[in-house]
């Protein structure tokens, strides 16, 4: 019964081929593509309304040199968004529950982040680990802890985000099951616990779109921090 409750986060094969790469791309598909027409269909409009609007969210800490980030944290938040929310679907994978995909996604803009304040401007980004004033008998030690927070940024990341979705899947997948075996039993209960899942879905739905905003906008503090 334990190993049926993570079978779920298991990659899906089919004759011996792995699924995830439909998984990832099939929310591009879903996305209708732009045309030259001056009225446009109503989920056409509907899209770059929201691609307008998340990235005016994401582009507003940032400064001139960091809007040129605006098309690849725009595709991330989108590419997340899409993903989370598909995985709340029955009989659907979530690929934002597998630890290597993100930080696969969490690592590389973060150490494109630090690479770019260290090309840029090497004195102010090295300044970050040693903060104005530190008492001298406590600057190694303040290094090696700066630097060990500056390391475990992505780590962070991309534990954040498969912490959350699994937790969320695990409890929805519990839920569910007592609702189903209670159901023959005591009616009533099974109603409350019911009542209890469809809270608790709306609940999942809202943190599948909270927390893709939440990983890109930590990467656009990042970058903030180097540019």
């Amino acid at each position: 019964m334990n190993l049926s409750f993570f079978d779920q986060f298991s990659s899906p094969s089919l004759l011996g081929i792995p699924l995830i790469f439909i998984s990832l791309t099939f929310p591009a598909l879903l996305l209708p593509s732009p045309d030259n027409r001056w009225i446009a269909s109503r989920v056409t409009t509907l899209q770059l309304w929201g691609i307008n609007l998340i990235t005016k969210q994401l582009m507003s800490p940032l400064n001139k040199k960091g809007h040129k980030w605006a098309l690849i944290l725009t595709s991330l938040m989108i590419f997340l968004l899409l993903i989370n929310l598909l995985g709340l679907l029955p009989y659907t994978f979530t690929p934002t529950t597998q630890l290597s995909m993100n930080l696969a996604l969490a690592f590389p803009l973060w150490l494109a982040t630090l690479i770019t304040g260290l090309r840029n401007q090497p004195s102010v980004s090295l300044g970050h680990l040693l903060p104005e004033g530190t008492p001298t008998p406590l600057i190694p030690a303040l290094i090696l802890i700066e630097t060990t927070s500056l390391l475990i940024r992505p780590l962070a990341l991309g534990v954040r985000l498969t912490a959350n979705l699994t937790a969320g899947h695990l409890l929805i997948q519990l839920i569910s099951t007592a609702t189903v075996a209670l159901f023959t039993t005591m009616p009533l209960v099974s109603l409350l616990t019911f009542l209890v899942l469809f809270l608790l879905t709306i609940l999942e739905i809202a943190v599948a779109m909270i927390q893709a905003y939440v990983f890109v906008l930590l990467l656009t503090l990042y970058l903030q921090e180097n540019i």
